[in-house]
């Protein structure tokens, strides 16, 4: 078994993405290593999270992100000092800017509540759940420029069911990223993942 895959996370709230990711590090071999927590809020609980796992953090706050760009380099330098390979975004609610992905290029990976093209941005859940659809789902992608529209590594879907809250919806939403984004970790540690000349990402 070779070196674990080296990552940084990105996040803005409970930080659950990055608690099921430690889990499956600890508890199914997950080969990643979670090199810097970054958070865009001071008042996260996914902080907390990190530091109890004694992974070092970087805390940003709204006036660090007056300057989009100066605070992308920011980040991007202490990801690259802590050694990290990918960039894991979680329930980060902020943009990543040029200066990020060429920093990280083919190498930010993104998780959608929806199953992309459809239901795009913040609010994702909500609006699939206000259209009436059947299906939804949860995308994980790598970040490109474009807002929820870089290529798409998987996806799974979540029926809508009769009777369902939102909070219903929204609870097995979030069961399925806890999931997905661990198994898509493992695919991209063991080398199987890679993005095309035609930019559609390929799964050994």
């Amino acid at each position: 078994m070779g070196e674990p895959l080296k990552i940084g996370v990105l996040l803005s709230g409970s930080g659950t993405n990055l608690q099921a990711i430690l889990d499956a590090v600890r508890n199914e071999g997950l080969p990643v290593e979670v090199v810097l927590a970054v958070s865009s809020r001071p008042d996260a609980y996914g902080i907390e999270r990190a530091q109890a796992a004694g992974i070092p953090t970087l805390v940003m706050n709204r006036e660090l992100y007056a300057d989009p760009l100066a605070a992308d380099a920011r980040i991007a330098g202490a990801l690259r000092e802590a050694g990290a390979e990918y960039v894991v975004m979680a329930g980060y609610m902020r943009k990543v800017t040029p200066v990020m992905l060429d920093a990280f290029p083919d190498r930010v990976l993104n998780l959608h509540p929806a199953l992309l093209p459809s239901f795009k941005g913040a609010h994702a859940i909500a609006d699939a759940y206000d259209a009436g659809v059947k299906v939804t789902g949860v995308t994980v992608h790598f970040a490109n420029e474009d807002y929820d529209k870089g290529p798409i590594v998987a996806q799974r879907a979540v029926e809508v069911r009769e009777g369902d809250a939102l909070e219903d919806l929204e609870a097995r939403i979030h069961e399925v990223e806890h999931e997905l984004y661990p198994y898509v970790l493992r695919l991209v540690a063991e080398g199987r993942v890679t993005v095309g000349d035609d930019r559609k990402v390929r799964i050994a």
